[in-house]
């Protein structure tokens, strides 16, 4: 009995680790009406999510250090596939649509926009940090 107990055990341990999904957004706040966030947070050349708490809503974006050496930020969603609410992943140099499985060279974000490339937000950045309004993120809005 205690053998059947411990393999009941176990098997609910691994199907609750195998469901577990973790949270790849990380909850920024907003100063100044504006969010700040250190370059040297992103400079692995990595997208990093964030999102955003504006209106009872969270604004999901990425911030990526590109090859050539500029921010790029979009949101974690398109114009196309943001219904499906599945946004983006990095394989190599691309960002894939994780809906239509479409790829885009990460040196085209924040330049081409509309269909299903990642929607760009406006950002200024310096050595030091990447700034983003509150009025480019609310922009964002409609694909969450």
């Amino acid at each position: 009995m205690k053998k059947f107990l411990l393999v009941i055990a176990v098997a609910l341990a691994a199907l609750s680790f195998i469901s577990w999904k973790p949270n790849k957004y990380s909850k920024i706040k907003t100063e100044n009406n504006e969010v700040k966030i250190a370059i040297k947070k992103i400079y692995d050349g990595r997208p990093h999510y964030y999102k955003v708490p504006i209106n009872g809503m969270d604004i999901k974006f990425f911030l990526l250090m590109s090859n050539d050496g500029i921010v790029r930020a979009a949101f974690d969603a398109c114009d196309v596939c943001f219904p499906e609410g599945k946004g983006y992943r990095q394989e190599g140099d691309y960002m894939i649509c994780n809906n239509c499985g479409q790829q885009f060279h990460e040196s085209r974000i924040n330049v081409i926009k509309g269909g299903c490339n990642p929607a760009p937000i406006d950002r200024i950045f310096d050595q030091s940090n990447v700034y983003i309004s509150m009025d480019s993120l609310e922009q964002g809005a409609m694909f969450f």
